[in-house]
């Protein structure tokens, strides 16, 4: 699908939340982290070719960080330290490894590959079972359980021919190649599906929890209904309870408004920001607060309604199509999949520092994913196998950045 027509959207049946059983008193203990068109494509639409707006962007009123807080330098750094892995089909999630190898999703194929962290040698694990990719569903984010080295579970968020869902599965690497992933566990299900907006990021934070973004499936109302999975971000505990201490009792709705959230990322403050795709104005990047409304589809970008939060930045649709975050450095790294570049937005507290700069600018397409290798390095992946690229020898890769 290409172009920013919605008109072959599914709609979607089974959107309210079904009650789930208690939270256990032992999770309830669990530290809550309290800062913790159709669209820009959504999955990027057509390549704007030749375009080269200049960008627009605006602060959030959210409130700045501790004076302490060091503000990082207004203009940043780039440089491509090598390519790790090459040839990859449909890559959208990336999940480090302890050892330093990398797990990546293919969307399509609904498989997941290990990359070896210092070859690039790619071994297949195996197929995750019920997997209906079309459209922009698939198989999409990858996490690994906060107790990875003890339970070795990897988490997944896929499209099935019903919902989209979080599964978590047994990583076994003591069976053979393609045999290495155990039974999918259903962690938590019922989030709408649709041609479009499956929203699919999902991470866990600094409290351990489980954060899930979800897109509307192209049903606008979904969004400022409470009562909905769909136009969300989660919070979850790893078995898929609502999490404790969440902003609305016995739900998993951790803030609301959003149109399809694919990028999550906390700072060094334990602060959470998402990324999300607009519709034919404004991408965004927010500073998320519990309980939050984001403003979709009253508003979309900045708005004069105090009852919705503002972006701590925007663009035009354009320049972004965003998807997966990082923070490194003292910024919010963000992939742009039509913007083809990778965004710095310098940061004091929640609000920008200095404007956003672009780095790599159309030098490898279209950009998926984004995610913290360390200190001053990234993992990024590109995303031009997934349609709506122009793939060249070598498409899909993951690329190692040093930024500043």
């Amino acid at each position: 699908m290409t172009g920013r027509s919605c008109a072959g959207d599914r709609r979607v049946e089974g959107t309210k939340i079904v009650q789930r059983r208690a939270v256990t008193a032992v999770l309830a203990a669990a530290a809550l982290v309290l800062t913790a068109g159709c669209s820009s494509g959504d999955d990027g639409g057509e390549p704007g070719a030749g375009e080269r707006a200049t960008p627009s962007r605006t602060a959030a009123r959210s409130p700045s960080g501790p004076a302490a807080e060091k503000t990082p330098h207004a203009t940043g750094t780039v440089k491509v330290v090598r390519t790790v892995a090459e040839g990859l089909d449909s890559p959208w999630g990336l999940a480090p490894l302890p050892d330093g190898d990398l797990l990546v999703s293919s969307r399509d194929d609904g498989t997941i590959v290990r990359v070896d962290g210092k070859t690039g040698k790619k071994t297949e694990l195996g197929e995750v079972p019920g997997v209906s990719a079309a459209g922009e569903g698939g198989l999409l984010g990858l996490a690994l359980s906060p107790d990875y080295a003890s339970d070795h579970m990897v988490y997944a968020y896929f499209t099935s021919a019903s919902d989209n869902r979080v599964v978590r599965m047994l990583l076994d690497e003591e069976k053979p190649e393609g045999e290495q992933l155990g039974a999918p566990d259903t962690v938590f299900r019922g989030i709408p599906k649709g041609f479009v907006h499956n929203g699919g990021r999902i991470a866990f934070g600094p409290d351990r929890m489980l954060y899930v973004g979800t897109g509307e499936s192209g049903e606008e109302g979904l969004s400022q209904d409470k009562d909905s999975l769909g136009g969300k971000i989660l919070r979850l505990t790893p078995e898929g309870e609502p999490a404790p201490g969440n902003p609305f009792p016995d739900s998993p709705v951790y803030s609301y408004g959003h149109r399809n959230v694919q990028g999550l990322a906390w700072d060094g403050r334990q602060r959470l920001f998402a990324a999300e795709f607009g519709q034919d104005t404004w991408d965004e990047l927010n500073a998320i607060k519990p309980g939050g409304n984001y403003g979709w589809p009253e508003a979309e970008g900045r708005s004069d309604d105090d009852a919705f939060h503002d972006p701590t930045a925007q663009w035009t649709t354009d320049e972004a199509s965003p998807s997966g975050i990082a923070y490194a450095e003292g910024s919010i790294w963000m992939a742009g999949l039509r913007g083809q570049r990778l965004w710095r937005v310098p940061l004091k507290g929640t609000e920008t520092s200095a404007d956003p700069q672009a780095f790599l600018e159309g030098d490898y397409g279209r950009l998926r994913t984004v995610v913290s290798a360390g200190g001053d390095r990234l993992w990024l992946v590109t995303s031009e196998t997934d349609g709506r690229g122009s793939p060249g020898d070598g498409d899909d890769r993951i690329l190692e950045l040093k930024v500043s």
